[in-house]
C-alpha cells in the first residue's frame, strides 16, 4: 500500500525514526504496526440464540476481577450482556438474567474496588438519540441505579443523529477523561448509522459532573483513507510508547470498490487531544469470505503476559449479517517501546 501523507505524518511525530532498521525482525514481536495474529478459534463468542449480533467487548482480567476469572461485557440487540472464562478463549454466559439492562457499547473502569459500567442508551424506535449512562458494582453480578453522565448538548454532536456513545474512561493526574463518539453517519449499504465524531469530557469525580471540549477531536476527513465516512471510536493503551500515548481507533471508510467499512488502527498523541495515526494500514481489517468479511469493530486491548490481546466483533455483511467476537495477539516487551513502529 501506498505510504503517501500518512508516513510523512509518522516521521514527523516520531522524530524521523526509521522502520524496522537493518534486518527485518520478526513482525510478531518486532513491528508495532504488524504481526496481529487472529486466535485459532476465532469467532469466540457467537450472538445470543435470535439475535444476529454481539459486539462492542469490554474485558476484566483475572488479577483485576473480585472473583479470579475473566469477565467481558458485550451487547447484544436486546441489551449488556456478561460472559465469564477460564483463559479468556473459551467463553459462556454468566449465570443470571441476560441481558443485564438494556444499552450498548459497554465499558468498565475499575477503582478502588469499585467497577464502573458505562454504556450508551438509544431512546425512541428509530435510534435517533442516545446517552452515556453509568452503573457501578463491587462484584460485577449485581449493579445499581443508572445515573446519566453524559448527553448531547453541543452542534457538532447533533446532526443526522443526537448521540452520546461508545465511552472510554481513564484517570489522568486528578482528572477522569472520557472519550466519546458522537452524531452519525448513514451508510447506504449496511442501512444504519456509524459514530461520526470523537471528543473529550474531564471531571474530577469518576461519577461528574463532566466538560466537554468544545471541538471533536476526531472526525471524517476525505484526506483519510481509513476515516473518510466518520471517526468510529477510540480507546487509550494503558502504557505509552516511547514517551507517546498510544490508542486505537476504528474508523469508518469508504473503499475502493465503494463499500462501507471499518478497521482498527493505532494512533498517537503528545497529549491525549491531538491524534495522528501510527500505520499507514489498519492492524486489523476486514478480510476473507468468513466472519470478518465486511467490517472489523469496537475493541477493548489488555497486557497478558508479554503479549497484547485485543477483543473485538466483526460482521460478515453488509444490509444483512452476524456480528461475533474474536481476538487478535501481538507479542509485548515488558516495555513497548522496545517495538519499532514498522508503518
Amino acid at each position: 500500500m501506498r505510504r503517501g501523507r500518512w508516513a510523512i505524518a509518522v516521521a514527523l511525530v516520531l522524530g524521523g525514526l526509521p522502520a524496522c532498521e537493518g534486518e527485518r525482525r520478526d513482525e510478531t514481536t518486532g513491528c508495532l504496526c504488524r504481526g496481529w495474529t487472529d486466535h485459532a478459534a476465532n469467532p469466540l463468542i457467537q450472538p445470543p440464540p435470535g439475535e444476529p449480533i454481539v459486539a462492542d467487548p469490554t474485558v476484566i482480567l483475572p488479577e483485576a476481577s473480585p472473583d479470579g476469572h475473566w469477565h467481558l461485557f458485550a451487547h447484544s440487540l436486546l441489551g449488556i450482556r456478561h460472559y465469564v472464562s477460564e483463559d479468556g478463549v473459551v467463553w459462556e454466559a454468566a449465570p443470571g438474567r441476560q441481558p443485564l439492562f438494556a444499552g450498548a457499547r459497554p465499558y468498565v473502569y475499575r477503582e478502588a474496588g469499585t467497577y464502573y459500567l458505562l454504556y450508551e442508551l438509544f431512546s425512541g424506535v428509530t435510534l435517533g438519540s442516545s446517552t452515556l449512562n453509568m452503573r457501578s458494582s463491587t462484584d460485577l453480578r449485581q449493579f445499581g441505579e443508572a445515573t446519566t453522565i453524559l448527553q448531547p448538548t453541543l452542534d457538532w454532536e447533533r446532526g443526522f443523529q443526537s448521540t452520546n456513545g461508545n465511552p472510554f474512561l481513564m484517570k489522568v493526574g486528578d482528572e477522569y477523561w472520557l472519550y466519546y463518539s458522537a452524531d452519525g453517519v448513514l451508510q447506504p449499504d449496511t442501512g444504519f448509522s456509524e459514530p461520526k465524531h470523537i471528543g473529550l469530557a474531564r471531571g474530577s469525580a469518576v461519577t461528574g459532573p463532566y466538560e466537554k471540549l468544545d471541538r471533536p477531536l476526531l472526525g471524517p476527513s476525505a484526506t483519510d483513507p481509513f476515516a473518510n465516512q466518520a471517526a468510529g471510536s477510540i480507546k487509550v493503551f494503558e502504557e505509552k510508547w516511547r514517551g507517546l500515548w498510544l490508542a486505537f481507533n476504528n474508523g469508518i471508510y469508504v473503499d475502493a470498490e465503494g463499500h462501507s467499512r471499518s478497521a482498527i488502527r493505532l494512533m498517537t498523541s503528545s497529549d491525549g487531544i491531538e491524534w495522528t495515526p501510527l500505520c499507514t494500514a489498519p492492524v486489523v481489517s476486514p478480510e476473507g469470505e468468513g466472519w470478518k468479511r465486511a467490517f472489523v469493530y469496537a475493541f477493548d486491548v489488555k497486557r497478558v503476559g508479554r503479549e497484547l490481546w485485543m477483543y473485538y466483533n466483526a460482521r460478515d455483511g453488509w444490509r444483512e449479517g452476524v456480528e461475533r467476537i474474536g481476538l487478535a495477539t501481538h507479542g509485548a516487551p515488558d516495555d513497548l517501546s522496545d517495538l519499532d513502529a514498522c508503518p
